[in-house]
């Protein structure tokens, strides 16, 4: 038993070493960070009301290290994010607010069913924001090594839209990767992409108005062709080359057109789509699941689906998104 104790306190003493050691350097960074996010444009004033506050929060770091998109399974992943109950919530929300979905999906050509798929996995349509310090998460994977690069562009861009009078920095509790609102959009895509739709002179990311036409607009600048689909599950054979599965998400390789593979399909009798449809394959459990089939589950992805990777750059994730968007589809 004592030497259990020993053992952990000896645990504790290294971890405790290291929080300390992490926040000392955490308080140097800032300094250097100061000269960088100047160079950048963003005023002193503004710095130091903002950064005055940020910490460092290993809890952040253990967030980024254990993501769901790195450890469930397809199925698993897919069935948590697209359930029944999830389908009633987002009814009620779109008949409660049936004018404004439709004018937004309207006018920005987007399935209406696409964006309630979008908020409600990201938020579960607005009931789980966030509650973490934006900016203590991204100065905190800013000063990480992991990512180190992206999160800096990151975290000065919160600093120019706060400079800018774009966003109120009292407001910013969000997720522990830094995004904001009901879509979670990173500071990047506000910057390119969040619109005042209400014209209050705001972008309110946690307001409906906002929020849908962001997020609409969003999804139209990356090309989104309402129709045409987003993925079909497909029995792949056997033989089937290994070179045409993908399953990473940060490129779709050898694409092809679907009358090309579609001989290495098994069951393909009710699959009415253009065979001139450039199309990928996908088998995301390979990276994940100890021993995986490799062949299965697989699906054909579509232009639709990748581009649903440049919102979130998860196999997963996409798949959830275009299954609840066709749940929705039947549903409303």
């Amino acid at each position: 038993m004592k030497k259990i104790n020993y053992y952990f306190i000896s645990l504790l003493i290294i971890f405790n070493f290291c929080l300390k050691a992490n926040a000392q350097n955490f308080e140097d960074w800032l300094n250097n960070f100061k000269m960088v996010a100047l160079q950048n444009g963003v005023s002193e004033n503004t710095f130091n009301i903002v950064m005055k506050d940020a910490k460092y929060l290993p809890d952040v770091i253990r967030y980024d290290r254990y993501q769901p998109e790195f450890y469930e399974n397809t199925k698993t992943y897919i069935s948590k994010r697209s359930s029944n109950e999830k389908v009633l919530i987002g009814k009620k929300i779109y008949k409660d607010n049936f004018n404004l979905i439709n004018k937004i999906a309207k006018e920005y050509n987007v399935d209406k069913e696409l964006l309630l798929s979008l908020m409600g996995i990201e938020t579960n349509f607005g009931n789980y924001l966030g509650k973490m310090d934006i900016i203590s998460s991204l100065s905190t994977l800013s000063f990480d090594k992991r990512r180190s690069k992206f999160f800096t562009n990151e975290l000065i861009k919160i600093l120019q839209l706060i400079d800018d009078g774009v966003i109120d920095h009292k407001t910013l509790y969000g997720s522990w990767a830094g995004a904001f609102g009901n879509f979670q959009f990173m500071p990047s895509t506000i910057m390119n992409y969040a619109i005042d739709y209400n014209s209050d002179d705001k972008i309110n990311l946690k307001s409906y108005e906002d929020s849908f036409a962001s997020a609409a607009n969003y999804i139209n600048k990356l090309g989104w062709n309402p129709n045409e689909p987003c993925f079909l599950k497909v029995d792949l054979s056997e033989a089937t080359p290994s070179y045409l599965l993908n399953s990473s998400a940060k490129k779709i390789s050898n694409k092809r057109k679907f009358k090309d593979i579609k001989k290495y399909l098994k069951n393909i009798d009710n699959i009415m789509i253009n065979e001139n449809l450039i199309v990928g394959i996908i088998t995301p459990d390979k990276e994940i699941v100890e021993n995986p089939n490799p062949f299965n589950p697989a699906f054909i992805i579509f232009q639709n689906y990748e581009l649903i990777l440049k919102w979130n750059r998860s196999l997963r994730f996409g798949l959830a998104v275009c299954t609840l968007k066709d749940k929705f589809k039947n549903a409303l």
